[in-house]
């Protein structure tokens, strides 16, 4: 998943929804192997090396997708800045009623908007276009390495929970545990999600839990009928 990082407001509400949700994955999917391993197995060894794959494959899936995302997207950007550029030399006299189109479209005058576009394209026409067309800031394109990053670290954060969860108790109190461990994570990152949507905290609450438990019950049961069969 792709989500815009530059520094407007909403765009800082985007980095808190993008490393909100790669938490919350990161306590699912580490939860849900672990509680399989768990329902197969009461060894901790066992149980500590599937979590430490999850995590690290999960941070790595995460890392590796969001930098393809963020990559493809910094290069369409960087085409669409080519292209504005070669627009502008070759055609100004269009461009220019292009860029009165779109703040006509706004709402304003045809005179208050031909004499916004003068203003803007005296000052500068390149960075005029780019904003008005595009939405692009040519001096904070995305990065595909900071992406990665915060993506990957962010499914560490929530997974590291429920591996610290069931391996630092007693092997009877694991599942009780891991169980309580994860709610109540997955209730902090789902008020998260909801607080950086605008959205009703209560129901986002409650499914994330739900489906996180959900999860955590489907894998444990295949954990528990894999150890039972003895495959």
């Amino acid at each position: 998943m792709h989500h815009e990082y530059h520094g407007d407001p909403t765009s800082k509400l985007n980095w808190l929804r993008a490393a909100v949700l790669g938490s919350n994955d990161g306590i699912v999917s580490v939860a849900s192997i672990v509680a399989g391993v768990a329902g197969a197995s009461d060894s901790s060894g066992f149980i500590l090396t599937a979590g430490i794959a999850g995590l690290t494959a999960g941070a790595l899936s995460m890392a590796v997708g969001e930098y393809v995302s963020v990559s493809t997207q910094r290069d369409t950007e960087k085409a669409l800045l080519v292209k504005e550029r070669r627009e502008l030399e070759e055609e100004p006299e269009a461009e220019f009623e292009e860029l009165v189109g779109i703040y006509e479209r706004k709402g304003m005058s045809h005179e208050t908007a031909k004499l916004v576009a003068k203003e803007l394209t005296e000052h500068d026409a390149f960075a005029a276009h780019v904003d008005a067309e595009l939405n692009i800031d040519p001096n904070d394109l995305t990065n595909p390495w900071q992406a990665a990053v915060a993506s990957g670290a962010s499914f560490v954060s929530g997974g590291i929970i429920p591996l610290l969860a069931i391996m630092l108790v007693p092997d009877v109190l694991r599942i009780p545990v891991l169980i309580g461990a994860v709610v109540i994570a997955l209730a902090v990152t789902g008020w998260l999600s909801a607080w950086a949507g605008g959205a009703h905290r209560m129901p986002a609450i409650v499914r994330n839990i739900s489906g996180g438990l959900a999860a955590m019950v489907v894998t444990y049961g295949i954990g528990r009928l894999f150890g039972v069969v003895g495959i």
